[in-house]
């Protein structure tokens, strides 16, 4: 059953102990890839990185309720989003930092 479906039936939306669990799994994964990232600009392994921690909440609720046909501006912080609604993962996070750039 998806949110809208929840609203329409009981008039409130509840998430179940399972979703939450999900979410904050996935809010946790983002930001530690974030961290990661950084680390590796930091230490010069990557010449530039841009990350989206620090909105990782707002991100999960937007993918929650976005629907298929809605309209939204990319941004470049979307990481939490974009893995949200399965079309990044961390695998695709880490392979695009790591690639090396030829000298």
């Amino acid at each position: 059953m998806t949110a809208s479906t929840r609203e329409k039936v009981t008039g409130k939306t509840l998430f179940s102990p399972e979703e939450i669990l999900a979410d904050y799994r996935l809010a946790c994964e983002s930001r530690e890839a974030s961290i990661i990232g950084r680390k590796e600009v930091f230490m010069g392994k990557a010449k530039f990185g841009i990350f989206g921690d620090g909105k990782e909440l707002a991100q999960i609720a937007m993918a929650k309720y976005f629907r298929p046909g809605d309209f939204r501006a990319g941004y470049y912080r979307d990481q939490t989003f974009m893995m949200a609604i399965g079309e990044r993962s961390i695998r695709s996070n880490i392979s695009h930092s790591c690639t090396p750039t030829p000298m």
